[in-house]
């Protein structure tokens, strides 16, 4: 099997990280060749959080380069337009529709660009874009954000969903359990 690549983008604080090492749990279990790397950024300061998150017969490097994600899952519309470049031909983002406001729009240096969305979709990009802040809360949290994000996901890999559960039980505590599971049922069914 050909490496496929799976990029994980978010603002610092949204579970990005926990998604990552879930989907990295699953695709191990599934005897894959995998790597995951980790780029916080300024997480702690809700700046950027990249995960890469590639998986094969025999995978070399973690990192994915412009190009080359088949897939890139953002926590925040502006996160999944900074990163259209990473996008390979036929790749697809998968986006929360939710904006956080970075620094320069906070303190009013700058507005929050608009039509975010419509823009990706006219430049030709094929993005699933879900109100995954409403269905974590549906859930019984917004932090849940990351697995509304990681059922809709699973939607793309023929992997059955037994298998995305037994995932979620080894990476999330037992008391965050049923909340998850919901949480990445409402993604998968969006």
């Amino acid at each position: 099997m050909e490496t496929k690549n799976v990029m994980i983008v978010g603002v610092g604080g949204q579970g990005s990280l926990l998604a990552s090492k879930l989907l990295g749990r699953l695709l191990l279990a599934r005897g894959y060749d995998i790597k995951v790397s980790e780029v916080h950024g300024m997480s702690q300061r809700g700046g950027s959080v990249v995960t890469y998150v590639r998986f094969g017969d025999k995978v070399y490097s973690p990192v994915i380069d412009k190009g080359e994600a088949d897939f890139i899952v953002s926590f925040e519309l502006l996160e999944a337009a900074r990163w259209t470049e990473f996008l390979k031909p036929g790749g697809k983002i998968i986006t929360n529709t939710q904006q956080v406001n970075p620094m320069p729009v906070i303190i009013g240096a700058t507005a929050y660009p608009e039509d975010l969305l419509g823009k990706m979709q006219a430049a030709g990009i094929d993005v699933d874009a879900l109100d995954a802040l409403t269905l974590a809360e549906q859930a019984g949290s917004s932090k849940a954000v990351n697995l509304v994000l990681m059922g809709r996901l699973s939607k793309y890999f023929d992997i059955p969903s037994e298998e995305w559960l037994a995932a979620i039980e080894a990476s999330v505590p037992p008391k965050f359990l049923e909340l998850n599971k919901k949480a990445f049922q409402l993604g998968l069914e969006a």
